[in-house]
C-alpha cells in the first residue's frame, strides 16, 4: 500500500522560511512525477511546484524564485523549501506523487496535507 507522509508545516511570520517534506514509500514501481500543490480556505486546489515526467521542475508563478522543490532518490522524498513567505501562502498543502506501472498505467497519490500559515 503506498503511502505518503509529510512533515514540516506550521506557522511562521511574514518574511520566514520553512521547508516540506514528503515521504513516499509502498510502491514497486518509481515515480513518474512528483509535486506539490495547496489549497487555501475556500479555493481550488492548486500546483505549486512539480518534477515533471522529464524530470524538469515547473513552478506557479507566484512562488517563482521563493520556492524551491528538490528530492532525495535515496530517500523516496522530495522536498518544498519555502522563503520570503507571505499571508497568502497560507494554506494546507499537499504532496502528489505519480508512478507508472511497467504496463503503462499512472497511478496518482495524494498526501494528507499539512498546514502552512503565515501570520505576525
Amino acid at each position: 500500500q503506498v503511502q505518503l507522509v509529510e512533515s514540516g508545516g506550521g506557522l511562521v511570520q511574514p518574511g520566514g522560511s520553512l521547508r516540506l517534506s514528503c515521504a513516499h514509500s509502498g510502491s514497486i514501481f518509481s515515480p513518474y512525477a512528483m509535486g506539490w500543490y495547496r489549497q487555501a480556505p475556500g479555493k481550488q486546489r492548486e500546483l505549486v511546484a512539480t518534477f515533471t515526467s522529464s524530470g524538469t521542475t515547473n513552478y506557479a508563478d507566484f512562488v517563482k524564485g521563493r520556492f524551491t522543490i528538490s528530492r532525495d532518490n535515496a530517500k523516496n522524498t522530495v522536498y518544498l523549501q519555502m522563503n520570503s513567505l507571505k499571508p497568502e501562502d497560507t494554506a494546507d498543502y499537499y504532496c502528489n506523487v505519480a508512478f507508472r506501472t511497467d504496463w503503462g498505467e499512472v497511478r496518482n497519490y495524494w498526501g494528507q496535507g499539512t498546514q502552512v500559515t503565515v501570520s505576525s
